[in-house]
């Protein structure tokens, strides 16, 4: 009986073939239509979806606004 060889974490299998691909080829297209943020994992637990993560940053950002007016009032 063979025992399996375990594959180092980078190496590649042999039947994995690149030699006809194109580096970079859809890169510019992620930076102009993406814009990619990694959440902690506790953090990612309570959102699930981008659609609430963005909700979620647009009323942070109301709040901010309301805050930075009423701070600008109280100031003047």
């Amino acid at each position: 009986m063979k025992k399996n060889k375990k594959l180092a974490y980078d190496e590649m299998l042999p039947e994995y073939d690149f030699s006809k691909g194109v580096r970079g080829k859809y890169a510019n297209l992620i930076k102009r239509s993406q814009n990619y943020v990694i959440l902690e994992p506790d953090i990612a637990k309570k959102f699930k979806s981008s659609q609430v993560v963005n909700n979620v940053l647009r009323l942070f950002l109301d709040v901010q606004n309301q805050l930075t007016k009423k701070t600008k009032q109280i100031t003047s």
